[in-house]
């Protein structure tokens, strides 16, 4: 094979595996959430409190908290007391569904 056909072929096989890179699930800048809160939040505290899936814009599950004073408050996804915020919210989901 003729050298330039070898530098075209490589030159395009990176350019590939560079654009398809972007297409995966996004990295922690595209998330909503750059840090959490780690203390604990009563729920008399919460006005409402928001999920939002993991997925292209970000690889883990955000759960962002609306306090009763207006503040929103990014709550960390794998506090054992968010993972029970979460397991609630989503049986309460199922019920409205029934």
């Amino acid at each position: 094979m003729d050298t330039r056909v070898l530098l075209v072929m490589l030159a395009a096989t990176v350019l590939l595996v560079h654009e398809t890179h972007g297409l995966g699930m996004g990295d922690l800048r595209d998330c909503m959430c750059q840090k959490y809160e780690t203390r604990f939040i009563p729920a008399w505290r919460l006005r409402r409190v928001q999920i939002l899936p993991r997925g292209p814009h970000c690889f883990i599950t955000e759960v962002i908290a609306t306090l009763v004073k207006g503040e929103k408050v990014c709550l960390n996804p794998s506090a054992l007391w968010v993972k029970r915020l979460v397991q609630k919210f989503w049986e309460k989901q199922k019920l409205r569904q029934t």
